[in-house]
């Protein structure tokens, strides 16, 4: 085992502390911490899927992990606008 595949397997425990840590902040009563909790996930799961297809060579993670990059700040950002119109009005 070379050093370039021991730091993916240490970059890819820390990042599933990362991951705990967001569903635990996703977890709080309040909606915007809910928002940044989800936002923190997707990426560390986005990223988590980039590099079991550099270690694994599987191709379908880096589709999906492209659509979890794109497609998470669209619904945070559809969220928000939703609760915004639902607060005043």
């Amino acid at each position: 085992m070379d050093i370039l595949t021991l730091s993916e397997y240490i970059l890819m425990a820390a990042l599933a502390i990362y991951a705990l840590a967001s569903v635990r902040i996703a977890s709080r009563k309040n909606i915007g911490m809910g928002l940044v909790g989800m936002s923190g996930l997707s990426i560390a799961v986005a990223t988590i899927l980039v590099i079991v297809q550099s270690i694994y060579g599987i191709a379908f993670c880096k589709d999906i992990a492209t659509a979890l990059v794109l497609l998470g700040p669209v619904g945070t950002i559809a969220f928000a606008r939703v609760l915004r119109g639902y607060n005043h009005g």
